[in-house]
């Protein structure tokens, strides 16, 4: 599986998030997408990684971006953590990981010898446009939300 190439438009989606509500690529045209998939709600590294998202939804604001974040997370779990840690983006929930498969980022992992099928820890930017202008695909969950902004406000400015 690969990832989708950057300048073509990105896959489109519907899924659920974590009120139960329909949400769609489609309904942000016109605004830019952080669009970050990882592995499983309220575990360490994707708290880490939510919660910096989370901090700087000020910057990301300014910037008009939006940020969503997919797992295979079922909504009721989605909801949980978005409220235990008062996440204030759209968590979407991908649990037959078809929108996963879409982005290359359902695959083998090996973790302390075992190897298992899940998510890679990948971002995408996705431009105003509709089309796919980066991927982070080597995601350091302390510091996503600032390699996030750097890339926004750096080469991609104007998407």
């Amino acid at each position: 599986m690969a990832f989708p190439k950057i300048g073509n438009l990105a896959p489109a989606f519907s899924l659920l998030n974590q009120d139960g509500k329909t949400v769609s690529l489609k309904d942000f045209k016109g605004k830019p997408v952080i669009l970050y998939f990882y592995p499983r709600a309220m575990t360490p590294g994707c708290t880490v990684q939510a919660c910096g998202l989370r901090d700087s939804a000020k910057n990301l604001a300014k910037l008009g971006v939006v940020a969503l974040g997919v797992s295979p997370d079922q909504p009721k779990a989605l909801l949980k953590f978005r409220e235990r840690d008062q996440l204030n983006f759209d968590l979407l929930s991908d649990p037959d990981h078809v929108m996963a498969e879409k982005y290359g980022v359902w695959a083998l992992k090996k973790f302390m010898g075992r190897e298992s099928m899940g998510i890679l820890r990948t971002t995408f930017i996705i431009g105003s446009d509709g089309k796919l202008r980066h991927i982070m695909d080597k995601v350091v969950t302390k510091t996503h939300h600032e390699d996030v902004l750097a890339l926004l406000q750096g080469e991609l400015k104007g998407i």
